[in-house]
């Protein structure tokens, strides 16, 4: 039987003891030996795939010399968290890059998007989703399509917490004027994004037609910003059979520059609620 796949957190906490172990010119023998233990524990504590205590990761920050005592309680509350699997879990997903992808948009405290296509999974109506998920060509059973859209509806809830992430979202025209669902659904998806788009946290955009060429030419994009200098960015791609994470800084900056791009050529705010308005009356 093989060992359960690490959870994102998990993952994060080893590649940053690497990184501070490497820093400070420490070998795994010498970690092993400062904290008591056989050099195989640091290997797989760093590999993802055992755990540690806070003592021990509490020990291992002084002796890596993190003196920053902010920053060394970021490591120690995402070695507290790094079995968690939360309510994915609960619901039995089934693809390992999404849960990876909901675990990322919870934890970030900016999300910018790039949905040229399709309106953004975290402004979605139910009912859009679900016409969305009908039309795949892998012709996804009933119950899948229904377990899919609620776990959509859920991910909706990091937009209520009293500490909400910021949202910056790019939709482009194609997105507002594509009949998912029919005239009906797309009314109420329309009227959906003019309401949320009056939320505080909620920076909304479209990229209009008449933009012709633009840097997002490629296509969509997501990149997750962290509260945490002990996380890097993140730039998600979805594919047809899962999603590819970067987080080099010359991937992030890349993506980063063109979404500042796409920013400025995009209608401002106000003209975006303007259009999505003036779409949902000419249906």
């Amino acid at each position: 039987m093989s060992e359960p796949r690490p959870t994102v957190r998990r993952r994060r906490l080893a590649t940053v003891l690497v990184k501070l172990r490497e820093e400070a010119g420490k070998s795994p023998e010498d970690a092993a030996e400062r904290i008591g233990c056989h050099r195989s524990k640091i290997s797989r504590v760093e590999n993802a795939r055992l755990g540690i205590s806070l003592g021990e990761v509490r020990d291992l920050l002084r002796f890596y010399g993190v003196d920053d005592p902010e920053y060394a309680e970021e490591v120690v509350n995402l070695a507290r968290r790094s079995n968690e699997r939360g309510w994915t879990k609960q619901l039995g997903l089934r693809i390992p890059s999404y849960v990876d992808y909901i675990d990322y948009e919870e934890t970030a405290d900016y999300i910018r998007s790039f949905e040229p296509m399709a309106v953004s999974g975290l402004l979605q109506t139910a009912d859009y989703a679900r016409a969305l998920l009908k039309a795949t060509p892998t012709m996804l059973p009933n119950e899948h399509i229904t377990e899919l859209v609620k776990v959509r509806i859920r991910r909706q809830e990091i937009l209520n917490r009293d500490a909400p992430p910021r949202l910056c979202v790019i939709q482009g025209e194609a997105a507002l004027r594509t009949q998912v669902g029919g005239r009906a659904v797309m009314a109420a998806q329309l009227k959906h994004l003019e309401e949320v788009s009056e939320r505080p946290n909620i920076d909304l955009q479209v990229l209009p037609f008449s933009a012709g060429a633009h840097a997002g030419v490629l296509g969509a994009f997501v990149l997750f910003g962290f509260p945490t200098p002990a996380f890097s960015d993140i730039v998600c791609l979805e594919h047809r059979t899962g999603t590819l994470y970067m987080e080099t800084p010359e991937d992030t900056s890349a993506y980063t520059l063109t979404f500042d791009s796409l920013r400025s050529t995009a209608l401002s705010p106000a003209e975006s609620l303007d259009m999505i308005s003036r779409v949902r009356q000419e249906l």
